[in-house]
């Protein structure tokens, strides 16, 4: 029975079967499209990006790459790859990783191997400078022998250029600065002291950013350890080579084994099972005692390598420090002087008070007495109209008397010279 099925067909089927199936078949295909769309939609959210290669003959090349590609290939966490990404904003770090170098020197964001360098691929001025400085570097380097390892290099630009670029920002936030506080100085007016206030706040994102920079250099020449992490080169010929050398020494012993079971007949049982302890016992002692000679013998002169590479360059980011931290003084001088007019004018202001206020109390007293004088009271002074010029004039003079010792009281107290 099985054996003379025949399998049903399409076009056997009614004609509201078959449209229906039709209408399935339709929705299964359009709804495989719609599921390959999405894909594709979080593949291109997924962060493929596009990155400058640089090898160490200076060649460049365009490549997208993706986060996922960028992690296995440099060994890195996603942590890291964040601060390469151009829409958050960190400040600068360089970290030593296993196989590689991230660097997050303000634009300059770039990836730096043993074998090349992955560069954000942006327009901005500095990755276009940093790019085309170190393939001339790397190009006119290439027949001649450089004390410096390929990762060093690509370091040590990136550091040039931030430290130049902060160096020139600086500068020319010095050149905007200074006039402005000479005028502010002279006229004190709402106008100069919002662009004081402006180039205030300019002024103390520089230095934060100066300082971060300064603040990692300093650290990675405090430790030793993140030092050591960055001599990639050196790593990978260590990786490279010692493999070959083990598997070398393996093949020799295995070969002295075979020649002496064919000159001294031994112990099966005891001849391989000791061999094979001997072999691994000896060869994890050749493997671990290898790396730290070797490492002990270059560790201390590449450490002290990079550590005048990061001393020349902190030296250079603490000198631009000195000058945001002298510039900030100025202002800081230029407030005081303007505080100190302030309130000089603020203390003409209280004399000048004062001595209406004096003049005013003397003034009252002096309508007093023209007020008792002015009401209608029958006496005998009225009827001898001198009488009552002489009482204006004692008034007055009592008066001003009363009046110039309290200019006498106020200089005796020092309230305000006169």
């Amino acid at each position: 029975m099985e054996g003379s099925r025949t399998p049903l067909l399409l076009s056997d089927l009614p004609e509201s079967t078959s449209s229906n199936n039709t209408g399935s078949a339709n929705f299964h295909a359009h709804g495989i499209r719609g599921w390959s769309g999405i894909q594709g939609l979080k593949k291109r959210g997924h962060g493929s990006r596009s990155w400058i290669q640089i090898d160490p003959l200076g060649n460049t090349s365009v490549v997208e790459l993706d986060k996922a590609t960028i992690m296995r290939h440099c060994s890195l966490p996603a942590r890291d790859l964040r601060l390469l990404d151009p829409l958050f904003i960190y400040p600068s770090t360089i970290l030593g990783r296993e196989k590689a170098i991230v660097v997050s020197l303000e634009q300059i964001r770039c990836i730096i191997t043993a074998d090349e360098v992955i560069l954000m691929n942006s327009l901005d001025g500095c990755v276009v400078q940093y790019k085309s400085e170190l393939c001339k570097r790397l190009q006119s380097n290439k027949d001649q022998s450089d004390d410096l390892p390929f990762e060093f290099r690509a370091l040590e630009l990136a550091l040039e250029l931030t430290c130049t670029s902060l160096d020139a920002q600086v500068k020319e936030l010095a050149m905007e600065i200074y006039p402005v506080l000479d005028e502010l100085a002279l006229s004190i007016n709402t106008l100069n002291l919002e662009r004081v206030r402006r180039l205030k706040g300019h002024l103390l994102a520089v230095t934060q950013r100066v300082q971060k920079v300064r603040d990692e250099i300093e650290h990675l020449m405090d430790d030793d350890g993140d030092m050591a992490e960055m001599y990639l080169t050196e790593k990978k010929q260590r990786s490279e080579g010692y493999p070959l050398s083990d598997l070398g020494f393996q093949t020799d012993t295995s070969s002295e084994e075979r020649v002496g079971s064919k000159s001294a007949p031994v112990s099966p049982v005891g001849s391989i099972s000791g061999a094979h302890k001997l072999q691994r016992a000896f060869s994890s002692i050749v493997s671990s005692s290898r790396p730290s000679l070797l490492s002990s013998s270059n560790s201390g002169e590449n450490i002290d390598q990079l550590e005048m590479l990061l001393e020349a360059y902190f030296v250079v980011i603490d000198h631009t420090l000195s000058k945001v931290l002298s510039l900030k003084e100025y202002i800081d001088d230029t407030e005081d002087l303007i505080n100190f007019k302030l309130g000089n004018v603020q203390n003409h202001l209280i004399q000048f008070e004062l001595l209406l206020t004096a003049a005013t109390f003397v003034a009252t007293i002096f309508a007093a007495v023209t007020a008792v004088f002015g009401m209608n009271l029958p006496d005998s002074i009225f009827d001898n109209p001198s009488t009552f010029s002489w009482v204006l004039v004692i008034c007055g003079v009592a008066c001003g008397f009363l009046y110039f010792s309290f200019l006498l009281y106020f200089r005796y107290k020092r309230i305000f010279p006169l």
